[in-house]
């Protein structure tokens, strides 16, 4: 058998085309992360001003047009009001004019990301320094000491992400993508939840009460975690179904290449490109991400959007693994391990 028989006999076209997603999987990543997090600037940073009415206009104008467009300011009535819009998360920060002094205070909350909070802070400085003014920071609602950069939220969300994924592919590896019948979905169903519960509940245990790394209500951040889980596990449990095993690919493309970079974790998204800030919200990393520090950091506020996103995944992953497990298939599913046809036994895959 010549070296090119070899070949052909050891790489089958079909693994082929496998390494060849692979690969592509690979350079996606790389393009993903690296587009999204090496160069990070605050664009259009949604920011409130409180001033006396003679300057309001004039201030909001001037922070308007910095160069590069770091904020998108607009005019609050007070204090009062700019620390409820920053609790409620529809400002990232506030610069409160002294009518009297030459003293302003900047409202900013590192909670929410204390790179966003340092830019905020430096903009800031310089803009009032060009006017022989000085400025105190205030923050509203800082993140825990134990919560470097505010990272932790992140990284919980990751790992919820993580082992939704994981969870419903190996469902998929040792019994076969394609679920034999609805009874089977609803079996994998079944265990995709009760896993996301035990796993909402560990990450929130392990964050909170062990490493005291992310503080707010444990039982929200396990809620929260058991949404994250199964929502990732029911869309990647949907495409195996849809797909074969290429479905796993296209969870790690949506979830990891795609959602990890546009969350808004390491780098805010008032700091990230604006491809990436426009999906980020509306997939699950993202989505976790957001509700988590708004438990941890903001009483809660500001999470309606985030979870209903999680629930549309949730939802259409599981009514799709359900429809498609209705369909009649004959043959062995491609792709799939654990799968025996009719006549070694009639066993099928569960």
């Amino acid at each position: 058998m010549t070296f090119v028989d070899e070949v052909k006999n050891a790489v089958t076209p079909r693994a082929a085309l496998l390494v060849i997603g692979v690969l592509g999987l690979q350079l996606l990543f790389i393009a993903s992360y690296v587009g999204a997090l090496h160069k990070p600037k605050p664009t259009d940073v949604a920011f409130g001003v409180v001033a006396p009415q003679q300057m309001s206009q004039q201030l909001v104008s001037q922070l308007d047009g910095l160069p590069g467009g770091p904020l998108d300011p607009r005019a609050v009535s007070s204090e009062a009001e700019a620390r409820e819009q920053i609790m409620n998360r529809d400002i990232d920060g506030a610069l409160i004019v002294s009518p009297q002094g030459r003293t302003d205070t900047l409202l900013v909350a590192s909670g929410g990301g204390t790179v966003l909070s340092s830019a905020l802070e430096r903009i800031l400085t310089q803009v009032e320094a060009g006017q022989q003014r000085t400025v105190r920071t205030v923050d509203v609602a800082p993140a825990s000491p134990d919560d470097f950069d505010g990272l932790s939220s992140f990284y919980l969300v990751v790992g919820w992400c993580v082992g939704g994924y994981l969870c419903a592919s190996i469902l998929a590896i040792s019994a076969g993508t394609k679920p034999a019948n609805r009874q089977r979905a609803l079996i994998r169903t079944a265990v995709m939840a009760v896993y996301a519960v035990a796993g909402g509940i560990g990450g929130a245990v392990i964050i909170g009460p062990i490493l005291s790394a992310l503080p707010g209500s444990v039982w929200g951040l396990a809620g929260l975690g058991a949404l994250v889980v199964f929502s990732v596990g029911m869309i990647t449990l949907a495409l195996e179904a849809l797909t074969g095993i290429v479905g796993i690919g296209l969870a790690v493309l949506i979830i990891v290449i795609a959602g990890n970079p546009s969350a808004g974790g390491a780098f805010p998204l008032p700091m990230l490109p604006d491809f990436w800030r426009a999906i980020g919200p509306a997939l699950p990393p993202g989505a976790g991400t957001w509700v988590a520090r708004s438990i941890a950091y903001f009483g809660g506020n500001a999470v309606t959007g985030p979870l209903l996103v999680l629930s549309a995944w949730a939802v259409a992953g599981t009514a799709l693994t359900l429809l498609l497990s209705m369909r009649r298939r004959g043959g062995r599913d491609d792709g799939s391990a654990g799968t025996v046809p009719p006549s070694a036994g009639g066993a099928t895959a569960v």
